[in-house]
């Protein structure tokens, strides 16, 4: 085995990690490893869900679906979060279509297991609902982020978070993928690629973009990209006012 692929096998899942000691005894021999590749779907909107799932390397993407079949991104969600605590907490249904943005491990959990440390516990409580609103806020700003800056301003924001989840890495997206995952046409996407390569910022060649100057690339992006990563950081340091202790 690759020290890449020894790297990538250890990454955690900082949700899970943030849950106490009895409750991750209780859920983490139903953990079940799923492998996905780009583009796979993990759920159709308005489609029920059975379990949730915290990604370990991957990325899953939170589409909006019009009624007339076109979609648009409206949050992601790495190793620092999981698809489907609504369901857990309060509803079975998937608000948004959920597709995979980046290849990696994922596991996930039955959705009844989850219900019930949500219930018993009321750290597991603290813990899904701060976490769920800070998701929602990602959305909020990817909504304004959407109506309000360039197609260069949001494809800057949009790699920069994508580049923080890869840790690096090279990331495998065509125009095309760009294209529906920004909702612009492709050819905006071609235009501001082109720019940013001229700057200097990625370089890109047959699919595969890399990012050159991650500084620049921060300063080229609109302000969303800094406003979502402090919240998620935030969120994932608090205040220990922010998750309780359970009582003994």
């Amino acid at each position: 085995m690759s020290k890449a692929q020894t790297d990538h096998d250890l990454r955690t899942n900082q949700l899970l990690d943030a849950l106490a000691p009895d409750s991750r005894g209780r859920i983490d021999r139903y953990l079940e490893p799923v492998e996905f590749k780009l583009g796979d779907m993990v759920c159709e909107a308005g489609g029920l869900l059975r379990h949730a799932y915290f990604p370990r390397g991957s990325v899953l993407s939170l589409l909006t679906v019009l009624e007339n079949g076109a979609a648009i991104e409206t949050a992601n969600i790495g190793r620092e979060g999981a698809f489907g605590l609504f369901a857990a907490m309060y509803s079975r249904v998937s608000f948004n279509r959920c597709i995979v943005q980046l290849e990696g491990h994922t596991v996930r959990c039955p959705i009844e297991l989850l219900q019930r440390e949500f219930e018993l516990s009321e750290r597991v409580r603290n813990l899904f609902v701060s976490y769920s609103e800070t998701l929602l806020s990602q959305v909020q700003q990817t909504v304004a982020c959407n109506a309000m800056h360039t197609t260069e301003e949001r494809m800057c924001r949009w790699l920069l978070m994508m580049h923080d989840r890869a840790e690096g890495e090279a990331l495998p997206y065509t125009h095309e993928f760009l294209s529906q995952i920004l909702g612009v046409n492709r050819k905006s996407v071609t235009l501001a690629a082109q720019s940013m390569q001229s700057a200097g910022l990625i370089s890109y060649h047959r699919g595969m973009i890399q990012v050159v100057d991650r500084a620049g690339l921060e300063l080229a992006s609109c302000e969303c990209y800094a406003i979502v990563k402090q919240r998620f950081d935030a969120f994932l340091k608090p205040p220990s006012t922010a998750v309780k202790n359970e009582l003994d």
